[in-house]
């Protein structure tokens, strides 16, 4: 297992922190996820099978949890001295929360030098909005991915997934990787600063990076009519017969040629990468083409011809994926099937997650706590 023996803290909550504790769990490491006595919000959000949130079942499997209420000072007195047990800690509370408990990575790193401390924030961890609430829309917004997204006439599109929350899940993960390789030189810890904000303004480092280094002579980025979000006909979605669609993504006139001539119309391709009025009537003459067949008939035309044309599948299409299920991305585990994380160890078993607090007492005597000490955290009052 690629992190075996790496012991992670998890005192993150909902989306981003999870997953990123989830990977690292996926890759080998020991995740203790601490809770308050209600547990993560997660437990509680629809849709719920049993007692157990399937939000919070899908992102905490793979981790031990424990529960301690931070609003009293025995529990933050345990969490320091927990601390000096573990390599890595994750927490997603707004900047300066974590201070105000006592808990800040100047005080966690007077207890264990060499703690890896990541924090996980909306804005980061500094700057005039870094106290300002949001949701992921709200942060692939501010970041120009919305409005990047949409016809050119038209609104713009709001993502369907959770861009920055796991854009800043994978920060974190290599920014955690990156300090603990540091850590080995310097035997000495770091904080790592993840805002959701600019993990989601990452999606678009390859335009605004040309934006930016074109500067004057260059452009502002516009949406629908750039190469890669909707500008080209050669890359689109298109409505078949059936209401269903595909994803033509033959961006290189190469792959482009092919597929026109698969439809019986090679003229296509001359006017189709003009930007302007040929490109759109290009796009009109495919979405006439393709609303004439059915999806798997067309799917049927494209099987044998490596010309990037896929399904757009939608529901519980993608469950069937022959790729997908060939690489094992869908682990059944005694009645439950979970989605494992992309790139982790397959000889990482995959254990359901747990009730809250029902490693309270393992983790902290393994941390040293008596059974008294332990006593009194556990109770709720």
């Amino acid at each position: 297992m690629m992190l075996a023996g790496l012991k992670v803290l998890d005192l993150s909550r909902l989306l981003p922190g999870p997953y990123a504790t989830l990977v690292l769990a996926d890759l080998g490491a020991q995740v203790d996820k601490l809770e308050s006595h209600e547990g993560d919000f997660t437990r509680r959000t629809p849709p719920i099978k049993g007692d157990t949130g399937a939000l919070f079942a899908a992102l905490n499997r793979n981790k031990r949890t424990l529960a301690i209420d931070l609003k009293q000072p025995e529990g933050v007195e345990a969490v320091k001295r927990l601390a000096k047990h573990y390599d890595v800690l994750v927490e997603t509370f707004r900047p300066g929360v974590m201070s105000k408990l006592g808990l800040g990575y100047e005080v966690l790193k007077g207890e264990n030098p060499k703690l890896i401390y990541c924090s996980i924030s909306g804005y980061g961890a500094t700057g005039p909005d870094r106290l300002k609430a949001g949701h992921d829309l709200n942060y692939v917004s501010r970041a120009g991915l919305t409005g990047y997204a949409g016809a050119f006439d038209g609104a713009p599109n709001m993502p369907g997934a959770q861009i920055a929350d796991i854009g800043g899940s994978l920060f974190s993960v290599a920014g955690i990787l990156a300090a603990l390789y540091e850590r080995q030189r310097t035997h000495v810890g770091r904080f790592v600063d993840i805002s959701l904000t600019e993990s989601a303004l990452a999606f678009l480092h390859m335009q605004l990076g040309s934006r930016l280094f074109m500067a004057e002579e260059g452009s502002p980025v516009t949406r629908g009519r750039e190469g890669l979000n909707g500008g080209l006909p050669c890359y689109g979605l298109y409505r078949t017969k059936d209401a269903k669609w595909l994803s033509v993504g033959a961006l290189e006139p190469k792959f482009f040629q092919g597929v026109c001539e698969a439809l019986g119309r090679p003229e296509l391709l001359d006017d189709a990468y003009d930007f302007g009025e040929g490109s759109r009537r290009v796009r009109g003459e495919l979405e006439a083409i393709f609303a004439t067949r059915e999806r798997d008939e067309w799917l049927a035309l494209f099987a044998t011809r490596d010309l990037c044309v896929e399904p757009v599948h939608e529901g519980d299409e993608v469950l069937s994926d022959p790729q997908l299920n060939a690489r094992g991305v869908f682990v059944k585990t005694g009645e439950q099937i979970f989605l494992r994380t992309p790139g982790t160890d397959h000889d990482v078993p995959i254990r359901e997650g747990r009730a809250i607090g029902a490693d309270t007492a393992q983790v902290l005597s393994e941390a040293g706590f008596s059974d008294a000490e332990i006593a009194v955290l556990q109770r709720v009052d």
